[in-house]
């Protein structure tokens, strides 16, 4: 199984940045996905996720109204499109695969988002 992020890099604040996870390995409709990230010293968190078929999204407090989660499920990609990107957004982003109801679980190798202000 992969996951490989891509799409990270450094922008100003205000910009914009898109994310993409390509999966492989996996029947990518069965799983959900999602998007976390980890600054160093901290705790890895939640971002957004979407559901199996893409009808169900969920976003933290701190992505809402900026960054959109969404999936093809033909191509085995997801993606994160970040807007208005401030400083606080800096981190490692995560791409995760999980198999809802079988303890399934993948993650990528994560991309650097890095705003400067």
């Amino acid at each position: 199984v992969q996951l490989v992020e891509s799409g990270g890099g450094l922008v100003q604040a205000g910009g914009s940045l898109r994310l993409s996870c390509a999966a492989s390995g996996i029947t990518f409709s069965f799983y959900a996905m999602g998007w976390y990230r980890q600054d160093p010293g901290k705790q890895r968190e939640l971002v957004a996720v979407i559901s199996s078929g893409g009808g169900r999204t969920t976003y933290a407090d701190s992505a809402k109204g900026r960054f959109t989660i969404s999936r093809d499920n033909a191509k085995n990609t997801m993606y994160l499109e970040m807007t208005n990107l401030k400083p606080e957004d800096t981190a490692v982003y995560y791409c995760n695969a999980r198999l809802i109801g079988h303890q399934v679980d993948y993650w990528g190798q994560g991309t650097q988002v890095t705003v400067s202000s």
